[in-house]
């Protein structure tokens, strides 16, 4: 039996490090410290000093975040496009385009 979903090489505590130093990356090529970038977004500067060394934060804060530093319209355009790896999946995702509940798979 084929697998219904074949993952990338990615883990979430890659993906924490790479976004945290996005954000850090972000906010100081726009000279922000992180008080300015607290006042900003929101975000309490211990949270963001927290997010940059040890990759922590909530979901919302971290869209808060990325809204102040101006890349909401990225943000936004997460899974905004299909991705499927083989025929075979493009066609179950068309057939389930419209779909309200999901199913339990077991493999």
């Amino acid at each position: 039996m084929s697998k219904l979903y074949e993952y990338q090489n990615v883990n979430s505590v890659d993906l924490a490090l790479v976004l945290a130093q996005r954000v850090k990356q972000r906010r100081l090529e726009k000279g922000l410290s992180r008080e300015a970038l607290a006042t900003l977004s929101g975000v309490p500067a211990p949270t963001i000093a927290r997010f940059e060394q040890k990759k922590s934060i909530s979901l919302k804060q971290f869209m808060d975040l990325v809204i102040a530093l101006g890349y909401g319209d990225q943000l936004q355009d997460i899974m905004s496009e299909v991705q499927y790896s083989s025929m075979e999946e493009l066609e179950q995702i068309r057939k389930n385009q419209n779909r309200q509940r999901g199913r339990n798979i077991v493999k």
